[in-house]
């Protein structure tokens, strides 16, 4: 469910009480498109998140930490200048617009106080923050620059007078007026769903919200609002008031809806049209929006920034296929090379009946079992000896072309199976730090091409998950080639069991069994987790070989994550979501 509106007067409230009066201690910018805030009030900290993401644009307190880049962006550097140790004298929304402006009184370069407003413009992919000089109404500078050739009506550069976004021909639900409303209906003429029309006639009422006021009015979905009249009208205007009147009265209970156990939607009151959804209720709205979507952000963040590597892998992945089917056709070729070796044999132990200049033989096939007789043709321009020669030279290229192309079909199969592991990998990635050691193993391996050496922080190894079972038992499930590596012959001891999809990539998992047996559920339980960390995820009886460490072997030469291994046995399992929420995560 989008921010709107309401949602949006729900947090500048919330951030009102809690901020104003605070003082900012530091500013970072974690990502491109998003800024934190540390601010100091009423002997609290807090972290204010203000995110201009296209998918997940917010604003809302925070308690996640974020690594910072070695080198601030220029924006970051800019409020840094501008509004460190500045003091937060007020927090509001433009309208019931998806705008909060933050004012902050602070010092200029000439120690001059001075009030800036950082403009929090909430609105899917034209979310923007942007820093104001109150006094002149300029911009300062903004996270996003809009220049003329972007927009023509607004631009966003330093320097330029800030305009607010277009205004709609909207009713302002604080000023609303059940006449404008009448009137509306009346001259309409299009045929929408009333919902619909609702939202597109009330400022800040979002398509789910109109929802509640047309079930509140008990006004059925898809009910056209030309169809509207009479005592459905007089309901319709009753509930339009009714919850206007609670967004007046920041009567706020903000919860999430879930599908199952996935979240589906949130928002600021609670939702009778979506009484059958399973619902949490939270005290707070920054809490509800975190919970939300902080997952939800950080596996758009990781796939973004696993773009680029996943069009390499993908294309790397396309050309060694395309390469086996080249391989597979000419092994086809190959596999009717005895026949040029009979061709030659007959001509050999018919020498006697040939004369120069014959154009073919017919003679009987020996290996044959029917004995039946075949024409070989021969070339008049050679003698018997000669054709014979000819057809051993063409038996020998394609006996040698055969076993040259079986060894490259076997590299190439591994090549394969090594970019089908690496595109599991990337799935499973939840951490910088993991795409970065992708980065760099493929790096290594050639198929990307080194950067420029560029200031940066020391990374340290990223960590394997850690589960453990009902029964106190530690499983490790590693997420790319560095991990599983690290985990197979660094982590692990020899009498522990591994585990590993079989003939399917995926992760290796590692039950710790600190020298003792291990119980049957315990590996149903790791089974589940290499299944559902692989390629065969959403299938049905994955097979899954489980081993002794000990029987694990790296073969000299092999890419990262390439193992060996013997004595296994193997169990069948489907994945199971249940099994694996039941399982303790450590973090």
């Amino acid at each position: 469910m989008p921010i709107d509106g309401v949602v949006t007067r729900n947090i500048a409230s919330e951030l009102k009480s809690t901020l104003t009066g605070g003082k900012i201690d530091k500013v970072s910018q974690p990502e491109t498109d998003e800024v934190i805030l540390s601010i100091r009030n009423k002997n609290e900290n807090f972290r204010l998140l203000l995110s201009a993401s296209p998918n997940y644009p917010r604003v809302h307190l925070t308690n996640t930490n974020k690594r910072n880049p070695i080198n601030a962006p220029m924006f970051c550097m800019v409020l840094r200048k501008h509004i460190i140790s500045g003091k937060i004298i007020n927090i509001e929304q433009f309208n019931l617009d998806r705008i909060i402006k933050i004012y902050i009184e602070c010092y200029d370069d000439l120690g001059i106080l001075s009030n800036k407003i950082l403009t929090c413009e909430i609105m899917g992919r034209h979310s923007n923050i942007i820093l104001i000089d109150e006094k002149s109404n300029t911009v300062v500078d903004s996270i996003k620059h809009i220049t003329s050739d972007m927009s023509s009506f607004r631009q966003i550069m330093p320097g330029i007078a800030y305009k607010y976004p277009p205004k709609q021909d909207k009713i302002n639900p604080l000023e609303f007026n059940c006449d404008d409303l009448m009137e509306r209906i009346s001259k309409n003429t299009q045929d929408l769903k009333t919902e619909k029309f609702i939202a597109n006639n009330i400022e800040g009422i979002s398509i789910f919200a109109s929802r509640e006021i047309i079930n509140n009015a008990g006004i059925g979905s898809g009910f056209s609002i030309l169809n509207l009249s009479g005592e459905k009208t007089d309901a319709l205007m009753d509930s339009v008031k009714a919850f206007i009147q609670k967004i007046i009265d920041k009567s706020f209970e903000p919860c999430i809806y879930y599908d199952d156990s996935h979240a589906t939607d949130f928002y600021s009151f609670r939702l009778r049209y979506l009484g059958n959804f399973k619902s949490d209720s939270y005290k707070s709205i920054s809490e509800t929006i975190e919970k939300f979507f902080y997952n939800k952000d950080k596996a758009d963040r990781i796939k973004q920034k696993s773009a680029d590597i996943l069009r390499v892998v993908n294309n790397n992945l396309n050309r060694c296929l395309k390469k086996l089917s080249i391989q597979k056709e000419k092994l086809l070729q190959c596999s009717s090379k005895d026949k040029w070796k009979i061709n030659a044999d007959l001509i050999m132990s018919n020498l006697y009946s040939i004369k120069k200049g014959d154009n073919n033989i017919k003679a009987l096939n020996y290996f044959d079992e029917k004995g039946s007789f075949i024409d070989i043709p021969l070339d008049i321009m050679l003698t018997p000896v000669q054709n014979a020669q000819k057809y051993y030279k063409i038996y020998n290229k394609y006996k040698n072309a055969e076993k040259a192309v079986k060894v490259q079909e076997e590299e190439n199969l591994n090549e394969i199976e090594y970019f089908e592991n690496q595109l599991i990998n990337l799935q499973n990635c939840t951490e910088d730090d993991e795409i970065e050691e992708i980065r760099n193993e493929l790096v290594s391996q050639g198929y990307i091409k080194k950067r420029k050496k560029t200031a940066s922080r020391k990374r340290t190894q990223s960590k394997p998950l850690h589960f453990v079972s009902e029964s106190g038992t530690d499983i490790y499930v590693g997420k790319n080639n560095v991990q599983n590596d690290f985990l197979t012959f660094k982590l692990s001891n020899p009498s522990d069991i591994w585990m590993h999809t079989k003939n399917i990539p995926g992760s290796h998992v590692i039950i710790r069994t600190s020298n003792k047996a291990v119980d049957q559920k315990v590996i149903i339980e790791a089974a589940s987790l290499a299944a559902f960390y692989s390629k065969a995820k959403n299938s049905s009886n994955v097979p899954v070989d489980y081993t002794e460490r000990k029987n694990v072997k790296k073969p000299s030469g092999a890419k990262p994550g390439m193992v060996i291994y013997y004595t296994n046995k193997t169990i069948y399992i489907t994945p199971d979501d249940n099994v694996i929420s039941n399982m303790k995560r450590i973090e």
